[in-house]
């Protein structure tokens, strides 16, 4: 069975006087991981070492037969370059940019800002696959929590992504919000088939994606039993 992902490393954290070991270890043929466990475990730092935007001291990462990090070889492929969608838990969207603005920033080269009435078939795309036409000139602050994740997402997949990485996505969304944010993203995920690394602490988060599901804590991971 051909492995998705195939993670191997190892990173000292420090922040003042405490220090933090993420050893991290795992492998999986799954399309849908679910990494759980409390705050401050490690889960975050693991799924940034994905992305590229930490570096571990040792080890390496391979998705979908690429390898991305070898401390050995000396590889460390810039995120830019990995082919990785990241959403980040408060959805970093761009304040001063509507939201075609901000669908659009991630199909572009260099940090210019699209054009407000950016038109381009990728963003008609996922404005009408999320319903978000009728919010496209909006910006952020006018939308309602769900409008903003849907806006994170398609940010996220416009540059089809080979991964999809996902920090706590529906930790700042009302209960009822968040059970049908979730069935849109189930949904979603498979009509793209696409590879997805979730970390949560939610065990709601873990029932609806958890094919593989891994319990990390204080920065190790461990099989989590059904």
């Amino acid at each position: 069975m051909t492995m998705v992902i195939n993670v191997d490393i190892r990173k000292t954290l420090r922040s003042g006087d405490r220090v933090f070991e993420l050893d991290a270890r795992f492998e999986s043929a799954s399309t849908r991981v679910v990494i759980y466990g409390p705050s401050g475990a490690g889960k975050s730092q693991l799924l940034k070492a994905v992305a590229g935007l930490m570096t571990p001291d040792q080890g390496r990462i391979a998705l979908a037969g690429r390898c991305l990090f070898d401390a050995a070889a000396g590889i460390d492929v810039t995120p830019q370059h990995r082919r990785v969608a990241y959403l980040f838990q408060d959805y970093a969207l761009f304040p001063h940019l509507n939201v075609r603005q901000n669908i659009a920033f991630g199909l572009q080269r260099g940090w210019r800002n699209p054009l407000a009435r950016v038109d381009v078939e990728a963003v008609r795309y996922w404005l009408a696959a999320f319903e978000l036409d009728h919010v496209a000139q909006q910006l952020p602050h006018q939308l309602s929590g769900g409008q903003r994740q849907r806006v994170a997402l398609a940010r996220a997949l416009a540059p089809q992504p080979g991964a999809l990485l996902l920090d706590e996505p529906f930790a700042a969304l009302d209960p009822g919000l968040r059970e049908r944010m979730r069935a849109e993203l189930d949904a979603l995920q498979r009509r793209l088939a696409i590879p997805m690394i979730l970390i949560t602490h939610d065990p709601e988060d873990v029932r609806a994606f958890g094919d593989h599901v891994l319990r990390m804590n204080q920065g190790r991971l461990e099989e989590h039993a059904p």
